[in-house]
């Protein structure tokens, strides 16, 4: 399907990969905002792990930013590839004591939404999204469309 294709070519496939995208990024909008409105007690559980207050904005920055990026379906093959570059760090740092059940099962919930990111990023965001809004405005007035 292509930017100008009227709406009503929208297929089953673009309200699957809009439940996705909203089912990949609740948790990190839910997580962004809990450390935001939850700053203080955040900072010191991130200082316990060795990380410091800018890496914590940054943190926050990302989850929200590039949360919403997917839920939204704006510039999402870029939010995607940060979010699924997130889980693969954090994973990598946070979560291997395999010996302990719960960070076994943090790792490999980590390395499956990454590669949900992956595969989302490949694919794109679909018809039911900003960006698709936003082409097809571009198309109209004639601005180039990708």
């Amino acid at each position: 399907m292509t930017a100008t294709e009227p709406a009503e070519k929208l297929h089953i496939r673009d309200a699957v990969l809009l439940v996705g995208r909203l089912l990949l990024s609740l948790i990190f909008v839910h997580e962004g905002l809990e450390l935001a409105t939850r700053f203080g007690g955040a900072q010191k559980a991130m200082a316990a792990l060795g990380v410091g207050t800018p890496l914590l904005l940054a943190t926050i920055a990302l989850q929200l930013g590039a949360g919403l990026s997917v839920a939204l379906g704006i510039l999402a093959r870029l939010g995607a590839v940060a979010l699924g570059l997130f889980c693969l760090t954090t994973a990598g740092l946070f979560h291997t004591n395999f010996a302990s059940q719960n960070e076994l099962l943090h790792f490999e919930k980590d390395l499956a939404i990454a590669g949900g990111m992956f595969i989302l990023a490949l694919s794109g965001a679909g018809g039911l999204s900003a960006d698709r809004v936003l082409f097809v405005k571009a198309a109209k007035i004639g601005a180039p469309v990708e």
